[in-house]
């Protein structure tokens, strides 16, 4: 189960004008430069707690919500989405390219530190089960 602290730094990732709530345009923005698309039925499904926004509660009962099954599917698509390549493992310029398009520009090197951090085998790449360690 992830952290509250976590909750709230994906909430700012896709709040782009900073008032703690995501609009849908901030989120189809965002999921946008990601390269993912938020379909109609998607949007309508998330309820948007009747004022059109999804607040930090939202994010955490998306985040939390599903089955055991629904949550491995959206795990494989982030790690997909990392996992630019298609090799099936996040490397450092994976990382980077994903960082840059969500707006966190790192460096290479600094991509490399962050990988050793969660890279159980010390094969300096990040596999699906490493991913899925991680963002428990």
């Amino acid at each position: 189960m992830m952290r509250s602290e976590e909750y709230k730094r994906i909430l700012r990732c896709f709040d782009k004008d900073g008032d703690g709530k995501i609009s849908a345009w901030e989120l189809r923005h965002r999921l946008g430069r990601m390269g993912g698309e938020l379909m109609l039925n998607e949007e309508e499904a998330l309820g948007w707690n009747g004022n059109g926004l999804l607040d930090l509660e939202d994010v955490i009962e998306l985040m939390e919500g599903g089955g055991e099954e629904e949550k491995m599917k959206d795990l494989r698509e982030a790690f997909e989405m990392y996992d630019g390549e298609g090799s099936g493992f996040i490397t450092p310029q994976g990382l980077n390219k994903m960082l840059t398009k969500l707006g966190e520009s790192k460096s290479i090197d600094e991509c490399m530190v962050m990988i050793k951090h969660f890279d159980i085998n010390g094969d300096e790449v990040i596999s699906f089960d490493e991913f899925r360690v991680m963002m428990q």
